[in-house]
């Protein structure tokens, strides 16, 4: 491969680590993004460069999935750029390891794999003034944490990319979400990045993969692209403003929980669709204290906002809860429960658009990206039990109001009384 330029993401990358770079004081670099976008090379060329301007006579790691994926995804490209920049490199392919010298200078660097949980054992004591993962994303979290401890020389910095996993994935949450806080510059490639990408490739790319993987591997975002329930649900095709209220009727859906979150949603008819205006969403879990019937109904008072509400459709497990909304004197009602039939409903009311999620829902859209089958290569006849709260109180409000043929709730007044 013949390198002309780099682009300004990619020299970043390159030369983040320097005198004169504004980023040179942090601790770690993170590489993600699309598919073909250049982030690879650019990141192992600064990793060597980095290492040989800085240390002499150090270990260094760089790992990836396997010692072939090392191979093939690393120093095919880099070993030839390295020796026309006058570096000279021998691999000892018996004991994996890379030698490198130039000005003066020697390091070795470690080719490790991160395929198992077995592997973080075999990099279990050893000393790096620095280490390069590649595909972190696809390596056991016990490996990657391993290799990050054995960064212990002074001056030691950590070097990583991925393609993006789903949204749920321990790296995106440990580290691209935190990234400020572990002092890590993070940098999101697309393949506009990748001046060696030829406009006929990346078209061929941008129209070869549709829906999650689309945003996947050519958008580069942390989606999930496997057994995604709503596959067809697009934010950008299907989400819009909420409209001007007054609207004609309003209604609440809830999913209620104490240990499991909490999720309301606030909904508004208007010419026959109904949109999702508002929601509360409330994780015990996460924030260390449950929270009482009483509380909720409050927190459902807040919600509405004064709105009169036709209805209040509520989890039909959730009897302390429905009983505390009637003491209220809110009209509540059990939902509609058959799960199957609720989603096959809800995905065509939502194709219809007589279904509409509006721009404030943001927990409701980040579940919708995420709720999948139990069984994606299987029968797909049970959701998985994770990131469905929302999307359970938004099948109770398809099934109970939205996909009644009596114009939205009317008859359904009477369901579960």
């Amino acid at each position: 491969m013949t390198v002309r330029r780099f682009s300004p993401k990619q020299k970043r990358a390159l030369l983040w680590w320097t005198s004169r770079s504004p980023d040179r004081g942090r601790d770690a670099i993170i590489c993600d993004g699309a598919v073909r976008s250049g982030k690879t090379l650019a990141l192992c060329l600064g990793f060597v460069c980095w290492a040989m301007a800085t240390f002499r006579g150090q270990q260094f790691a760089l790992g990836g999935k396997t010692i072939l994926s090392i191979r093939r995804n690393m120093l095919h490209d880099l070993l030839p750029l390295l020796g026309r920049l006058g570096f000279v490199c021998r691999e000892r392919r018996g004991e994996h390891t890379l030698s490198i010298s130039g000005g003066g200078r020697e390091n070795t660097f470690h080719l490790v794999g991160g395929k198992d949980e077995g592997s973080a054992a075999l990099i279990q004591g050893a000393t790096f003034a620095g280490v390069l993962l590649d595909e972190v994303a696809l390596m056991p979290r016990s490996f990657v944490e391993q290799a990050m401890a054995r960064c212990s020389v002074e001056g030691s910095r950590l070097w990583l990319s991925c393609n993006p996993e789903g949204p749920d994935h321990w790296f995106y949450k440990e580290w691209i979400c935190r990234a400020e806080e572990k002092n890590a510059l993070y940098l999101h490639f697309t393949m506009a990045d990748n001046p060696g990408l030829s406009p006929a490739v990346r078209r061929r790319y941008e129209t070869r993969y549709s829906g999650a993987f689309y945003r996947r591997f050519v958008l580069g975002e942390w989606a999930v692209a496997e057994g995604l329930i709503y596959d067809f649900f697009q934010p950008e095709e299907f989400v819009r403003p909420a409209p001007p209220e007054p609207l004609e009727r309003y209604c609440v859906s809830v999913d209620y929980g104490t240990a499991n979150p909490c999720s309301f949603g606030l909904w508004g008819l208007r010419e026959g669709v109904w949109y999702r205006i508002g929601e509360y969403y409330y994780a015990s879990r996460e924030t260390g204290r449950q929270k009482t019937d009483q509380e909720y109904v409050e927190d459902l008072r807040r919600l509405a906002g004064g709105r009169p509400l036709s209805q209040v459709v509520v989890d039909p497990s959730a009897a302390s809860f429905l009983a505390a909304l009637r003491q209220a004197g809110f009209p509540a009602v059990k939902a509609r429960n058959e799960v199957l039939s609720g989603i096959r409903l809800t995905a065509d009311l939502l194709k219809a658009g007589r279904l509409v999620i509006c721009e404030p829902c943001e927990d409701c859209l980040r579940e919708m990206a995420q709720y999948c089958w139990a069984d994606p290569d299987g029968g797909r006849e049970t959701p998985r039990k994770e990131n469905d709260h929302a999307m359970d109180e938004l099948r109770y409000f398809a099934a109970t109001v939205a996909g009644r043929r009596e114009g939205g709730g009317i008859a359904a007044l009477s369901v579960g009384r």
